[in-house]
């Protein structure tokens, strides 16, 4: 397991109905220089959530009064800290769906709270933006504010994900040279690629929709086949 620096102490929400796994869960990360609240139930989840309160929601998907899914379509519009969501082994199609509605990684179930912990010190550390690196980046009509995650297309917002805007930033901090499956998967979620995952394809085809990349020939971010991503530094006017 990658070791990780100390931080400072980050609010998080554990949703989970397994009492058994949530004191374990609650307990290692209350160790672990962070602020645990508890909710059972999807319904109350949604009902009583903080979006000022919260860094990050760690979210079961099964779950009483309202499954994981649609607590994260609920509180995704207004919260903006990360999400993890934990997910059945072997069940693709709940990854790619709480992806597709706005979660920003996965763990998949029996958790390991040690992996549990590197994941949520991985996200939280994308919200950090370091002194020396360039607070906005611009390319034609595309404006991107890294310190505020913020990004404008012709005078206009586009509403990112957290890993989406990680992903756009990544591809921009490259402009001009292919970056790998591989590569991206490292970036985003600081493991090694093993070669299934469909995190990067997903991320790249939202990315494309709300950028006005799609089609059958991307322009602005481009797939070299056999090769990765390449993002286009002139093709934003």
């Amino acid at each position: 397991m990658i070791s990780s620096p100390p931080m400072d102490k980050h609010n998080v929400l554990l949703v989970e109905d397994d009492a058994r796994l949530s004191d374990l869960v609650c307990e290692y990360l209350s160790q672990h220089e962070f602020e645990v609240k508890t909710e059972s139930r999807g319904d109350e989840a949604v009902a009583q959530f903080d979006p000022e309160w919260a860094d990050l929601v760690i979210l079961d998907l099964m779950l009483p009064g309202k499954d994981g899914l649609t607590v994260c379509r609920e509180i995704r519009p207004d919260f903006q800290g990360q999400i993890l969501m934990l997910t059945a082994r072997g069940s693709d199609i709940d990854q790619v769906l709480g992806l597709e509605l706005g979660a920003d990684d996965y763990v998949v179930k029996p958790v390991d709270p040690r992996v549990l912990l590197a994941r949520a010190r991985v996200l939280l550390r994308r919200n950090q933006v370091p002194a020396q690196t360039n607070p906005t980046l611009r390319f034609g009509q595309l404006l991107i504010n890294r310190a505020g995650h913020h990004v404008t297309l012709h005078g206009q917002t586009v509403a990112l994900t957290t890993q989406e805007f990680e992903l756009l930033v990544l591809l921009a901090d490259n402009v001009g040279q292919v970056l790998s499956r591989e590569e991206i998967y490292s970036s985003l979620r600081g493991l090694e690629y093993d070669g299934l995952d469909r995190t990067v394809d997903v991320c790249i085809s939202h990315l494309r929709r709300k950028l006005g990349d799609e089609g059958d020939k991307p322009r602005r971010i481009k797939t070299v086949w056999g090769k990765g991503y390449l993002f286009i530094a002139d093709a934003w006017d």
